[in-house]
């Protein structure tokens, strides 16, 4: 009997470890799922961690590049005649550019994109130092052109008074010359008949009979006038329209009212501001011919009287 309970007893042990071991077996396993889901739940929570970070990282690159495009239509929307101000602006736009293509370039390296964000900040406070700048600059264009404006008012106004003062000398100056315009009268023309021997002269009014006209006049009393030497040109247009000269070369030419033609006699005299009188001898060239004659007496460039002739 008491063999058999010796027996007995190592196969209860047997037993009873064997009962036990699936138990201990189940611990184990229950012990490791559990490590292994809490590990599980670690790396989940780092991955959704990251995952945060990441939707963080590109919002904020979103953000910033939304800022630098907004930033570089408010570049763009900067104008100014300051050639170096306008140099400055352009190279302003061209480094957001190169900003936005970095922003893009590294969507999600959260270090780059807050170095660009700062930047943008910088940026866009030297935009409103150039906003500030640009307004200064227009207003003190402004303000010179008010200026600029009214010198132009003050110039054009002395402008003004000094054409008018060029108008009241002209007008006082061509009051001058047309007083200093010497008045002629008592015109007397004749055609004078020349004998053969040279010594007796006739008047005629016969053209086949007239040898040359002579012209006779009488110059007034001018005080303004200039006194001294003057040349009294008598020019005559025959009937059939053409000027009477004994030779129509540059010897005969002469300059009135702002033409030249050719003059059939010319007389010299001293004039002293007095009334004086002259004759003048008109010789032509061919042959005279029946009809009117037109006589001008010119003095200084000036038509100073007219009378006619009439040859049968």
């Amino acid at each position: 009997m008491e063999e058999n309970t010796e027996i007995q007893k190592p196969q209860e042990e047997k037993k009873k470890r064997a009962g036990f071991l699936p138990w201990l077996l189940l611990v184990c396993s229950l012990i490791g799922n559990g490590i292994l889901v809490y590990m599980f739940n670690q790396e989940k929570q780092i991955v959704i961690q990251k995952e945060e970070i990441i939707k963080t990282v590109f919002v904020e690159r979103d953000n910033v590049k939304s800022d630098l495009t907004i930033l570089k239509s408010d570049f763009e929307n900067l104008h100014t005649n300051n050639k170096k101000l306008q140099s400055a602006i352009d190279q302003k736009k061209l480094q957001i550019d190169s900003l936005i293509q970095l922003a893009e370039k590294n969507k999600n390296n959260k270090y780059i994109i807050a170095k660009l964000r700062k930047e943008t900040e910088t940026l866009r406070q030297i935009m409103q130092g150039y906003v500030h700048t640009i307004d200064s600059l227009n207003t003190l264009n402004k303000k010179l052109i008010v200026e600029k404006n009214d010198v132009i008012k003050k110039l054009d106004a002395e402008k003004n008074k000094a054409l008018q003062l060029d108008k009241n000398i002209e007008s006082l100056q061509s009051t001058i010359d047309k007083a200093s315009v010497l008045s002629c009268y008592g015109i007397t023309a004749q055609g004078i008949d020349i004998k053969k021997n040279g010594k007796k002269q006739s008047v005629t009014t016969k053209a086949k009979k007239t040898d040359i006209i002579r012209v006779s006049y009488s110059l007034g009393e001018n005080k303004i006038t200039k006194s001294g030497t003057k040349d009294i040109y008598v020019r005559i247009m025959t009937p059939d329209g053409k000027e009477l000269a004994k030779s129509y070369d540059d010897n005969y030419k002469f300059k009135f009212g702002g033409s030249t033609g050719y003059y059939a006699g010319k007389t010299t005299l001293e004039y002293s501001n007095k009334e004086i009188g002259a004759t003048t001898t008109c010789e032509g060239s061919d042959p005279f011919i029946p009809g009117k004659y037109i006589i001008e007496i010119t003095c200084d460039g000036v038509v100073v009287g007219q009378s006619s002739l009439t040859l049968n």
